[in-house]
C-alpha cells in the first residue's frame, strides 16, 4: 500500500491504492484547509480550490490531472496565484488518486511573484 506523507502536519499514512487524496487526508487528520475555507468548501467536487495541494515528490503515483482540474488550478479567479511557477506540481485533493508513494505540502503558501521577481 502506498505511503503518504504531509509535510506540515509531520505525519507519514498509509493508504490504499486508488485511494482518493481529500478523503485520505481528513480520516487521518491531515487539514487541508485553513481559515474561512474549513467552513466554505465545495466538500470535495472540484469547485472550490480550497483543497489545493503541493507535490513534493511521487508526482508519477497520481493519477493524470483531468481538464477541469487543470482548469481550477491555473484559472480559478481567486487561487490563480497561489504558486506561480509551480502550476505543475499544484493539485486539488479531492480530484487526486494515490497510486505510488507520495510527499504533499498542504496548505502551501502563496508565492505571489514567481521565484525571480526580485532578480
Amino acid at each position: 500500500m502506498p505511503n503518504v506523507k504531509f509535510i506540515n502536519e509531520k505525519r507519514t499514512v498509509e493508504v490504499p491504492e486508488g485511494a482518493n487524496l481529500r478523503k485520505e487526508a481528513m480520516k487521518n487528520g491531515a487539514e487541508l484547509y485553513s481559515g474561512p475555507d474549513r467552513y466554505l468548501n465545495c466538500r470535495g467536487f472540484g469547485l472550490c480550490g480550497c483543497c489545493r495541494v503541493h507535490v513534493k515528490s511521487g508526482k508519477e503515483n497520481l493519477n493524470r490531472m483531468g481538464v477541469w482540474e487543470w482548469l481550477m488550478t491555473r484559472f480559478h479567479p481567486i487561487r490563480w496565484w497561489v504558486r506561480i511557477g509551480e502550476e505543475d506540481k499544484m493539485r486539488l485533493a479531492c480530484q487526486t488518486k494515490i497510486y505510488g508513494d507520495c510527499e504533499i505540502e498542504e496548505r502551501p503558501d502563496m508565492n505571489l511573484h514567481g521565484e525571480k521577481f526580485w532578480n
